[in-house]
């Protein structure tokens, strides 16, 4: 008879190889078939041409925002010397000696002596005199003379010759 212990022996080692032929690697065939390239080509086309249309589009947009930018420096500058002669009349506007010269032209004339308003009661104080144009204060000053060493009376001096003849040209 069998002993129960050599049983187990035998069964493990033929369960085992049983386990290794099912799990052994066997080679299979390799089936040469080829990927389709079409796609992969027509997707680094239309990559590469969506790159070069951007690039086209940045460019231009680039170019649009520099000329921009010109037509405004420009613009910018125009506006600059619009106001710095714009200031110039102002300043010339606001001179005293033309406000003056202006206010004279107008009638006004300056008082000889001045008198005050005070705000609180109203009261004037200070001496109230006429005034006329006779008293009217000079704002511009007389025109200077020349001496007469500065300004001699001219000198005209005849060449004898032939008169001139009215007939020739």
């Amino acid at each position: 008879m069998s002993s129960p212990a050599v049983q187990p022996k035998r069964r493990v080692p033929r369960l085992a190889q049983e386990a290794v032929d099912r799990a052994r690697l066997t080679v299979v065939p390799r089936i040469r078939s080829r990927a389709p390239r079409m796609p992969f080509v027509s997707l680094v086309s239309l990559v590469l041409v969506g790159g070069v249309v951007g690039l086209l589009m940045f460019n231009t947009s680039m170019q649009q925002a520099s000329f921009a930018v010109a037509s405004l420096e420009a613009q910018a500058d125009a506006l600059s010397a619009r106001e710095q002669t714009l200031r110039m009349e102002l300043d010339e506007l606001r001179n005293p000696q033309r406000v003056a010269a202006r206010a004279q032209q107008m009638g006004m004339v300056i008082p000889a002596a001045p008198v005050f308003l005070e705000l609180d009661g109203g009261d004037v104080s200070g001496v109230r005199t006429p005034t006329t144009r006779e008293h009217a204060l000079r704002l511009a000053p007389r025109p200077a003379v020349k001496p007469a060493v500065l300004a001699p009376a001219p000198t005209v001096v005849e060449v004898p010759g032939e008169k001139p003849n009215k007939s020739r040209r």
